[in-house]
């Protein structure tokens, strides 16, 4: 449990409300049933997977930063092996549910699993690393849009651009808090290469993924109910920054868990607009 981070759900809300938003614009408010099942457990299954990759890639790395010293792998209560051997097989089972949603998903999902398995090897060379977890993160919304309609239009890369910029938001709040230890280890993050600009960056961040959401919201015409979770999304983005002001990292950490209800909050405003 503590390996796929199934103790710590709150990365895989972060993952799923997008997708689920994704599905919920693709399928016009009705998206199948089967289809909606086979999204929350391939997404399950995505996280839990890529946790336990990131975790073999940070084993020597992970033993330097107190908050994740003691993570299975590099406490060695896990093997390399073992880790890897549960990571295949969840990549496997998450592929069974691409295989049931067609060839177009099949496709995306390889570059999913591309994603998950370079993201770890990102915070070695990249200044923020954030934004390939932006990417790896926003790619259920393509695969969303064509398990639904078979294509991916351009209002659906919009929505790609609006959930990585949040990635970014958010992960770098994350990153606020393990800056000490990073700046000590060598690992690169955007919360370090942002530098005293990191607060403004969020904000900044936060305001183009509102802005984004109601300009697709536009384009869509999505009705107006939505604009009610689109202003939730918002007041919650100024909590999330009002708590990382002062730097500091439990303020921050807090920021990031209470992150997912900034996309829960959208998800409900779309499920509010398209129901009868």
């Amino acid at each position: 449990m503590e390996l796929l981070r199934l103790d710590r759900p709150a990365g895989t809300f972060l993952l799923l409300w997008p997708t689920l938003s994704a599905l919920w614009v693709a399928g016009s408010g009705a998206p199948p049933w089967q289809v909606l099942w086979l999204f929350v457990a391939g997404t399950l299954l995505m996280r839990s997977a890529g946790c336990a990759v990131n975790d073999i890639a940070d084993r020597d790395v992970d033993l330097h930063v107190r908050r994740t010293a003691t993570r299975p792998v590099t406490s060695g209560a896990v093997s390399v092996p073992q880790a890897w051997g549960v990571a295949a097989g969840l990549f496997a089972m998450a592929f069974c549910c691409a295989l049931a949603l067609g060839s177009g998903v099949v496709a995306w999902s390889g570059v999913a699993l591309l994603a998950a398995l370079v993201y770890p090897l990102g915070k070695r060379v990249l200044s923020v690393p954030q934004a390939l977890l932006g990417l790896a993160f926003s790619l259920g919304i393509p695969m969303a849009f064509e398990a639904c309609v078979g294509e991916v239009p351009g209002v659906a890369w919009l929505l790609v651009t609006a959930n990585a910029l949040w990635v970014i938001a958010y992960d770098t709040s994350y990153a606020m808090a393990d800056r000490e230890d990073d700046l000590r280890i060598g690992v690169r993050s955007s919360a370090i290469t942002f530098g005293r600009f990191d607060v403004a960056a969020v904000v900044l961040l936060h305001c183009a993924f509102i802005a984004l959401w109601w300009l697709a919201a536009q384009l869509l015409r999505i009705p107006q109910p939505f604009l009610v979770g689109l202003c939730g999304a918002a007041l919650l983005s100024v909590r999330h920054c009002i708590l990382i002001r002062s730097r500091d990292p439990g303020q921050c950490m807090a920021a990031f868990r209470s992150s997912h209800w900034i996309g829960f909050s959208i998800f409900a405003g779309l499920v509010a607009s398209y129901s009868p």
